[in-house]
């Protein structure tokens, strides 16, 4: 996971404790029980485990010390202490002598110089590929597997990608390994049972189950979100691990969790196999996924943007920006348009766009739909391909600036002076106007307005000047709807749609 991920998901941590789950008996006599029928046996996962289990390994990897794995794989000290602490009663209780944390039976690392991390990953073909999270392997110096029979073998990272999360390993071999194969997630219903194996805590070769609670969950990872959602218990090192249907086949890839505590809490995510499949293929066959490039930055469609360009619905994409040398224009895309289809399909806003664009193949070309000045208009893009992948304050010195009016939009804008640029960190190519204050409260308050922001553009018109950029908000005033504006703000430009009110 990256950084900002792990914000608001715990990507499998240690927990402080283990204990076994209480008994809680029933408060009420079942139905059937009632009726004198037969009650609902026990799903059974036992034949299931051991179909499948054979097939899941367990990754270890070795990197340099202070290297960022981004979901906190590797276990701090304390959190080491507490583990081994675990392990030791968890041999006295059961006469079972563990090595404590790592699935290689190495105990603490001894090279201060080095960084261990463990996952999980699971064979899809019998000459040795292995598929796990990018957030496992990505940064790794070495990568060791480790089999359900306690064969190690070493690994080789074919490819990654850390859009989607996914990496693809490689190991040889002197004989065919178990295998598993991906099933159709489209067919995944919500309340299926579901079996998740991994290593979680490095204990290796567990497994747990539990139901798909939901589909196309969006946890606000990237523009390719769309996850399972299961209660089959899943913690720190499960990732890269599979989630199997009852029929043995990987449904998902588990990923990350939701959890206050760094345990797991009955709220765990899966890659859907229908995202995996064609990138898993791509990183086997080239080691890297190769996707369309349309070259714009977008926004979604706002209530109040809609209503001011006229549009009937808040669907659709709005083009904030349109890069230089790109497909988008050579086609003709402009700012301030809203694409609203590719190649006849609606697009309902900007993941649709950015998922239907990169599945594209590069040297493409498609029909985009886009709506301009009231109308929607059909142009011809060529998709390219991707490339390798300060706080501002209020500019203002006051002079020449624009108060707000008794209607008012709530900002008071000055020029872009060569103080201002300087005191902004803006370049000579940056035109408009710089927004001295916003008033708390105000129209422009609310849509998220700040000071030091540059306007640079008021409708479909570009503004050099306060005066210049006021004359056009009194302009806006009188149509009664909603003002477009352009905004620049730390490399970014976007679009917000205004209505003014009383100050």
């Amino acid at each position: 996971m990256t950084k900002t991920k792990s914000r608001i998901l715990t990507a499998l941590a240690l927990t402080t404790a283990l204990t076994a789950p209480a008994l809680i008996a029933p408060m009420f006599t079942a139905p059937a029980a009632i009726a004198g029928q037969t009650t609902m046996p026990v799903q059974d996962f036992s034949d299931l485990a051991a179909k499948v289990t054979p097939a899941v390994v367990n990754v270890a990897v070795t990197m340099k010390a202070g290297a960022d794995d981004g979901d906190e794989t590797r276990m701090s000290d304390s959190q080491q202490k507490q583990m081994e602490e675990f392990m030791k009663r968890f041999a006295e209780r059961f006469g079972q002598p563990m090595q404590p944390g790592r699935p290689d039976g190495k105990g603490r690392p001894q090279s201060k110089e080095k960084a261990q991390a463990v996952g999980t990953g699971f064979i899809i073909d019998a000459k040795g590929v292995i598929v796990t999270n990018y957030h496992v392997v990505g940064k790794a110096d070495s990568i060791t597997i480790t089999m359900a029979d306690g064969t190690k073998l070493p690994a080789k990272l074919v490819g990654g990608d850390e859009k989607t999360d996914l990496a693809v390993l490689k190991v040889e071999s002197d004989k065919p390994l178990p295998y598993v194969s991906f099933g159709d997630a489209g067919k995944v219903r919500v309340g299926q049972p579901v079996m998740a194996v991994g290593n979680p805590f490095g204990l290796g070769g567990t497994v747990t189950t539990g139901i798909v609670s939901a589909r196309g969950r969006d946890i606000h990872s990237g523009p390719f979100d769309d996850y399972i959602q299961t209660d089959a218990a899943i913690n720190r090192g499960n990732s890269g691990g599979p989630l199997f249907d009852m029929d043995g086949n990987v449904i998902g890839i588990n990923t990350a969790i939701y959890s206050p505590t760094g345990g797991s809490i009955g709220l765990g995510f899966a890659i859907p196999s229908s995202l995996a499949q064609p990138v898993v293929a791509e990183l086997k066959d080239s080691g890297r996924v190769e996707r369309g490039l349309l070259g714009v930055q977008i926004q979604p469609v706002s209530k109040e943007i809609a209503e001011s360009l006229s549009l009937k619905s808040e669907k659709g994409a709005l083009v904030a920006v349109v890069q230089p040398d790109s497909a988008a224009l050579a086609a003709g895309v402009q700012s301030g348009d809203v694409i609203v289809s590719v190649d006849g399909k609606k697009v309902d806003g900007i993941k649709e766009l950015t998922r239907t664009i990169s599945a594209v193949k590069p040297g493409t070309s498609v029909k985009l739909g886009v709506w301009r000045d009231g109308k929607e208009m059909s142009l011809t893009a060529k998709v390219g391909g991707q490339k390798d992948d300060a706080i501002v304050k209020a500019s203002a010195d006051g002079k020449d600036a624009v108060k707000p009016a008794p209607l008012s939009y709530g900002v008071s804008l000055a020029p872009l002076s060569p103080e201002a640029r300087k005191q902004l960190g803006l370049d000579g190519d940056v035109k408009g106007v710089v927004v001295a204050t916003v008033e708390p409260g105000s129209p422009a308050d609310d849509q998220g307005l700040k000071a030091g922001d540059v306007l640079q553009q008021v409708g479909k018109d570009a503004v050099d000047s306060p005066k210049a950029a006021a004359e056009k908000l009194k302009e806006a005033k009188t149509t009664g709807k909603p003002v477009l504006m352009k905004v620049f703000r730390e490399g970014m430009t976007r679009f917000v749609a205004i209505s003014p009110r009383a100050a």
